[in-house]
């Protein structure tokens, strides 16, 4: 009886182990159908909330981004051994793409000054009072203008030991040449010419900064080599529009020079650059040296349609640089596109008059060289 109530007791506990195995089985399984319905409504609504909506695509087209303004006119470097380059900006550090000339334009400019037979300048000529002639071909002038066009100038002071007379009085003649003849649209730098010519200040409109650079110069000392200054000066404005004008002070007596007359004259053509020359140091009595030197520099000025100026005296000396300054607010700078000879490289003889005025004198330029074509290599391929 014992053992049959244990084994019924057994059976009775077994049945109610395997009620709650089966009980906690259906939970399980009712727990994982929920576990599984939250995970993928969770999917489907991760799905839904997650869909971003795609951006809207940004134009590729970038916003034209304005220019900087035109500057008032770019300086190049203080390095005297650099010509300036279309990188050159004045000092915000911008440039004019106005400024550099040569780029695109075969234009030829020709400043004009045109004098009546008291000397007297003849200011009121339009473009069809001129007659142009290259070698000896009749051809159109393109455009006049007057003196609104802007002068860049460089002064080439000789610092040499052969100019010692006068020295100051030379100083302050310089100094208020500046003063006249410099307008708010013009610039200027200054050449020392010596054994070592350098640039002792660059392109600037700052008239006070042009009188402290010759103020300062020291006593003159050394040999000339005032070719190669000419060519240097011509070389530095080369890159620049408007009146290119080289001022020489200076008593014209050649030493040192590595380039000869005749390469400075071609050079200065071909950089289209007028020469106005004070010719000094001739005041106590001229030797033969000093009358070949100023024959040179009559030579140099007329080729280019400039002037020499020979003072004897100090106050010719002032007078000189007054003339120039009157000169160049009187000019006149005819333009004209050349024919066949546009890039021969040969030089051009210019014939330049006023119809219809026998008593006029005119000056200008006696010729330009035209540049060689470009030797650039092709690929066909």
């Amino acid at each position: 009886m014992g053992r049959l109530a244990a084994a019924k007791s057994e059976s009775r506990t077994g049945a109610a182990s395997f009620r709650l195995k089966k009980l906690a089985s259906r939970s399980i399984g009712f727990l994982s159908s929920v576990c599984l319905l939250f995970c993928f409504s969770g999917l489907t609504l991760a799905g839904q909330s997650g869909r971003l909506k795609e951006p809207t695509p940004k134009s590729s087209r970038k916003k034209p981004q304005t220019p900087a303004g035109p500057v008032a006119e770019p300086s190049p470097p203080a390095n005297p051994n650099k010509t300036p380059s279309s990188s050159a900006g004045d000092a915000n550090g911008e440039i004019d793409s106005t400024d550099i000339v040569r780029v695109s334009s075969n234009l030829v400019p020709i400043p004009v000054s045109v004098f009546d037979a008291r000397g007297i300048a003849l200011t009121g000529l339009r473009l069809e009072d001129f007659e142009l002639r290259v070698d000896g071909q009749l051809r159109n002038i393109s455009d006049l203008t007057r003196t609104e066009t802007n002068v860049r100038m460089a002064m080439l002071f000789d610092n040499s030991g052969s100019i010692d007379f006068a020295r100051e009085f030379e100083k302050q003649a310089a100094k208020h040449f500046f003063r006249k003849v410099m307008r708010p649209i013009d610039e200027a730098a200054i050449f020392s010419i010596g054994s070592d010519n350098y640039l002792a200040q660059p392109l600037t409109k700052d008239v006070s900064l042009l009188e402290r650079t010759i103020e300062n110069f020291a006593r003159p000392e050394g040999s000339t080599s005032l070719f190669d200054a000419i060519i240097e000066a011509a070389a530095y404005l080369r890159p620049y529009s408007g009146r290119r004008v080289l001022v020489i002070v200076s008593d014209g007596v050649e030493t040192t020079s590595r380039n000869d007359f005749e390469t400075t004259i071609r050079q200065v053509l071909a950089d289209d650059c007028q020469i106005f020359i004070v010719q000094t140091g001739l005041y106590e009595g001229a030797n033969l040296r000093a009358l070949a030197a100023e024959r040179r520099m009559e030579q140099l000025s007329g080729q280019t349609g400039g002037a020499v100026y020979v003072p004897k005296t100090t106050d010719d000396l002032d007078a000189a640089f007054q003339q120039i300054a009157a000169d160049l607010a009187q000019q006149y700078v005819l333009s004209f596109y050349p024919g066949e000879e546009r890039r021969d490289g040969r030089f051009h003889l210019i014939d330049l008059r006023v119809k219809a005025r026998k008593d006029v004198r005119v000056r200008a330029r006696k010729g330009y060289y035209s540049p060689k074509p470009s030797n650039v290599a092709t690929n066909d391929r």
